[in-house]
This record gives structure tokens, C-alpha cells and sequence, in this order.
């Protein structure tokens, strides 16, 4: 008695449907991440062009020379934009420049070196410091911060006073304490608590054999934090200060109520300013005609450097991510 193998197309064994249950969910979960996706950049695109419509009486009334200048006045049908694009940028740049040393100091504290029965109720109330409102930091900005920063204010402008670069920098301080330094204080406080939550995720990633095999080769906690720890990490961490930096930029109601109420440019950092979203909120409401449509137009501004602003961070972060891999 003999057996016949068959080996043509017969014996082939065909997709079970547990399969093609599987590739049909695979396929339709890919669509909708695309969706998704795809919808993420239509709604982007519809913001740029719905703001860029309403901002045209503004930029065909101005012109480049008028949006560019300085002036912002109303009465007169001036409406410059440079002095809300510099108050935004130079009170997030203060704040960043507060935040960021010491966020990421806090991370390697509670990832690096406080045992986790301590550094949990820490992680707590960090976590909480960043829902609390933005009015409320506003207000005890305004009501507590800044008179207390007055004194300190005339302090450093009378002892700064004749020195080349730094009396352009602290000299002539506010009346009242509202100022751009104020603004970059109270932001600074904002986005620490952020940027922390972030980078502490991030640093808590690496892997525990990198950090043990540099600890094997007699490397101190700095040593093994620079060379194992901060080059995996370093991508997560810049993301996170930009969000920070995002963060700061966009602020609304802690900004106007401390950054004081002055469209002007200066580099006196204890002269009050004005904002981007601060003035926005101010006059939106009175707002019509041309001033309206400046007003969308600053938006419009904001807008943009948040996009430019991602677009430098992107690239930073690819950069360490190759040096990592070349590393």
C-alpha cells in the first residue's frame, strides 16, 4: 500500500481567519492613525489661514515698516507689533533661563541620588505646582511678588548704576514692581514644575545596566550621571524645556497681570513691558476694525514662533540623537 504526497496548489495551506481578522484590524488601525495624523495638520493649516484671513486689513493697512515698528497706538491707527513679539521672547527667555538649571537639577535629585520612599511625596507636589491656575500665580504675582521685588529692584539699579553692561540691564527699575523680569520670575515658576515632571520621566528611562557598568569602571555619581545617564536622556530633556519654553511663550493671564501694561523695547529688564498674549486679552474685547485684526495678527505672530520654535527643537534633538549613535 503506497502514500501519495500532494504537492501542487491543493496542499498549499490558505490564510486562516484568524489571520485576515488580524490584517484587517492592522489595517484599519493604520488608517486611523493616519486620520489622525493627517487631521492634526488640517486643523494646524486651518488655523494659520483662518488667522491669516482676518489679519489682512492689518498687514495691507501697516505694511512691513508699520507691523515692525515699535509704536502701538490706537488714537492714531498705529498698530506695531515688535514691542509685544520682544516683551513675549525676553520674559520666556528669563524664565528659561530660571527654570531649566534648576528643573533639571530636582530630576537628578529624585532619579539619581533621594531614595524613592523620599522622593515620591516630592514627585507629588511637583505634580500639583503644575495644574495650580495661571490667575492664581498671576495674582500672587501682582499682590506679593512684586512689591516685595520693588526694594530689591532699587537695590541692584543703584548698585549696577554706572557700569557699562550692566547698568543697561538692571538699571531704572519699575515703580510697582511689575516689569519684565517680574513676568520671567513668576513664568519661570510656572514652567519649572513642567519641565521637572518631564525630564524626571526621561532620566528615569535609562537603563540600570549603563549606569551600573559605569559605576563597575570606578566612575563617581557625576561621572556615571555625564557620561551614561544625560547622553540618553539629553533628546527627552530638550523636549521637555521647549515645552516649558511653549508653555511660557503662550501665557496669558500671569503675564498681563505682572509684565505691566508698556509697549516698548528696551533693554532694561526692570522696566515694565507688555506681551503678545497679554495684550490680547487686555483689548480683544474692545477690539474692532483695524485693531482687531492686528490683534489676530499678533496671534498670528505667536503662532509662528511656536512653529519656528519646534523646528529648532526638532533639529536639536535629532542632532544628539545621531551623536548618541555615533557615540
Amino acid at each position: 500500500m503506497s502514500t501519495v504526497t500532494q504537492t501542487g496548489p491543493a496542499a498549499t495551506a490558505g490564510p486562516s481567519p484568524l489571520t485576515e481578522r488580524r490584517g484587517f484590524g492592522d489595517r484599519g488601525f493604520q488608517a486611523l492613525a493616519l486620520i489622525a495624523g493627517l487631521l492634526v495638520l488640517v486643523v494646524l493649516v486651518l488655523i494659520a489661514v483662518s488667522t491669516a484671513q482676518q489679519s489682512v486689513s492689518w498687514f495691507s493697512t501697516s505694511g512691513l515698516n508699520g507691523i515692525f515698528s515699535t509704536h502701538w497706538d490706537p488714537a492714531s491707527n498705529r498698530f506695531g507689533a515688535m514691542a509685544f513679539v520682544y516683551g513675549t521672547v525676553i520674559s520666556s527667555v528669563i524664565a528659561i533661563i530660571i527654570a531649566v538649571p534648576i528643573s533639571i537639577g530636582v530630576s537628578l535629585l529624585l532619579t539619581q541620588v533621594v531614595p524613592g520612599k523620599i522622593a515620591r511625596p516630592i514627585v507629588y507636589v511637583i505634580d500639583l505646582l503644575a495644574v495650580v491656575p495661571s490667575v492664581v500665580w498671576g495674582l500672587w504675582g501682582i499682590l506679593v511678588l512684586a512689591p516685595w521685588l520693588q526694594g530689591i529692584y532699587g537695590s541692584i539699579s543703584s548698585g549696577v548704576n554706572g557700569i557699562p553692561v550692566l547698568d543697561s540691564l538692571f538699571g531704572g527699575p519699575s515703580t510697582d514692581g511689575s516689569s519684565f523680569f517680574t513676568a520671567g520670575i513668576v513664568l519661570a515658576i510656572m514652567v519649572t514644575p513642567i519641565i521637572t515632571s518631564l525630564a524626571r520621566e526621561v532620566i528615569a528611562t535609562v537603563p540600570a545596566i549603563d549606569k551600573e557598568g559605569a559605576y563597575a569602571l570606578g566612575a563617581t555619581r557625576w561621572e556615571m550621571i555625564r557620561g551614561a545617564v544625560w547622553p540618553h536622556s539629553q533628546g527627552g530633556v530638550v523636549g521637555a524645556v521647549l515645552v516649558g519654553f511653549g508653555r511660557a511663550m503662550g501665557e496669558t493671564m500671569a503675564a498681563a497681570l505682572v509684565i505691566g501694561a508698556s509697549a516698548q523695547v528696551t533693554s532694561h529688564l526692570f522696566y515694565t513691558g507688555y506681551s503678545i498674549p497679554a495684550v490680547i486679552a487686555n483689548q480683544f474685547g474692545e477690539a474692532a476694525g483695524t485693531m482687531r485684526s492686528a490683534l489676530i495678527g499678533l496671534g498670528l505672530f505667536l503662532f509662528a514662533i511656536t512653529i519656528v520654535i519646534n523646528l529648532v527643537a526638532r533639529g536639536i534633538v535629532e542632532r544628539s540623537a545621531r551623536r548618541a549613535r555615533g557615540a
